[in-house]
């Protein structure tokens, strides 16, 4: 049940990180919806594909289906309010990432996966929904972009998971850490500029 929760609550805040990009594109009410629904539901779907849990479970479960389309209302009518807080959109996209890493990790423990495995299929569950929000919004995805912490914050966040599993502590405290530190990387990464190494930083030296 509480697991259940976390995969909601992951679902609303993805819905109106979705919301928030399809708006700033100026797309109509069906785009809108089209975007929240797959950034809310894309790295699910594809995480149940996976471990061959079909259908998969925003089709069996209306409640997702329900969450993502009142997420997507809600979000258009306070449109203005949520807008109001300039890192809306990152701060939504970090609880989302940080809740469906938690959800993904379970989920593959669940179907008797490795950790690291494990910690994979959390990756993709957080990550892919917004890789087809970017996508369909031409935009780079966020992943892949050198300046991002994105997909890092959820590998520390499994590894947490993981090393917590040692010690006698209750479940739900542990999912509540892990996805804790998932978002706080993310979003001290944001706040203090922390990236990944530059690839491309000596060739555009010597362009210059």
């Amino acid at each position: 049940m509480f697991l259940q929760t976390l995969d909601i609550l992951g679902t609303i805040a993805f819905a109106i990180s979705g919301v928030s990009v399809a708006m700033s594109k100026k797309m109509d009410p069906f785009g809108v919806l089209i975007i929240a629904f797959v950034t809310a539901a894309g790295g699910g779907t594809l995480r149940d594909i996976l471990i061959g849990l079909t259908p998969v479970t925003w089709m069996t479960n209306m409640t997702y289906v329900y969450v993502i389309f009142g997420a997507t209302v809600f979000t258009i009518i306070f449109k203005q309010k949520i807008n109001y807080l300039r890192t809306s959109l990152l701060l939504f996209d970090s609880i989302g990432i940080g809740l469906y890493t938690v959800v993904g990790i379970e989920k593959g423990l669940t179907a008797g996966l490795h950790p690291i495995i494990c910690i994979s299929l959390g990756t993709i569950t957080a990550c892919f929904g917004g890789v087809i929000r970017d996508i369909l919004s031409n935009e780079i995805p966020v992943i892949f972009r050198t300046k991002e912490i994105y997909a890092t914050a959820c590998i520390l966040g499994g590894i947490t998971y993981f090393l917590l599993r040692r010690f006698p502590i209750e479940d739900n405290v542990i999912f509540m850490i892990a996805g804790a530190v998932v978002i706080s990387v993310r979003l001290i990464a944001l706040k203090f500029n922390i990236s990944l190494p530059n690839l491309y930083k000596s060739d555009n030296k010597s362009k210059a």
